[in-house]
């Protein structure tokens, strides 16, 4: 694998820590290439995570390069890659107000349209002890149709078909975790219902919601002719 995959997985890390997302050496960060996985390993400083801190294993869980153990949540990476061939990364962490929300509880309900890019409802999963194969198949039932979860007691995953997607599901959801409280703060949630659900997602396929688009070019006045 290049060293190039090592540290983007290690960029991504800093860039978690640094919003606050993983703190010191809680959470982990993984991608895949190909039928290999570089992924974030036990005990690192996220926050200072380098390339050399990045194991590459796998996807049986071989260590393939580096010189330290990979993440006690390996199994948990792999699970995933294997259960969605599609998925290219996968990111843990133990935000603070996504886990807030996964000790209280049973689903995040959608608040705002743009949980709808998670898949609707953010699952979460029932609690296992971490780094276990139980936690791990817990997850993959919650991820179904979605690209976050939560985890009961315990934390985040986030996933996507690239690792800069899997890093915005992550944010994202810690932004949505943190709406909830304070809306929660200020009285009952109100939450979006199916129909305004649906309309949402018929408007942002429609107008091409969420990514740039040019300009489209006006047709010329003609000289000497009003523009309004």
């Amino acid at each position: 694998m290049s060293g190039e995959v090592r540290e983007q997985v290690a960029a991504a890390a800093r860039r978690l820590a640094e919003a606050g997302l993983l703190v010191g050496t809680a959470g982990n960060v993984s991608v895949r290439d190909g039928d290999q996985v570089a992924v974030t390993a036990t005990g690192v400083v996220l926050g200072g995570c380098t390339p050399d801190d990045v194991t590459v294993v796998s996807l049986g869980g071989e260590v393939l390069e580096g010189g330290l153990r990979p993440t006690s949540e390996l199994d948990l990476h792999l699970g995933l890659y294997a259960a969605d061939p599609a998925l290219a990364a996968v990111v843990h962490t133990h935000a603070p107000y996504s886990t807030a929300i996964a000790c209280v509880l049973d689903e995040l309900p959608v608040l705002h349209y743009q949980q709808l890019a998670l898949g609707g409802a953010v699952r979460v999963a029932p609690y296992a002890t971490f780094g276990s194969a139980e936690l791990a198949a817990h997850v993959r039932d919650a991820l179904a149709g979605r690209q976050a979860a939560l985890m009961a007691n315990h934390g985040s995953v986030a996933v996507g078909a690239s690792l800069a997607a899997a890093v915005e599901h992550a944010l994202l959801l810690e932004w949505l975790a943190t709406l909830h409280h304070r809306a929660s703060a200020l009285g009952t949630p109100r939450v979006l219902t199916d129909a305004e659900q649906h309309d949402v997602i018929t408007a942002a396929i429609s107008r091409g919601y969420g990514s740039t688009q040019p300009v489209v070019d006006q047709p010329e006045t003609p000289a000497g002719e009003p523009t309004c």
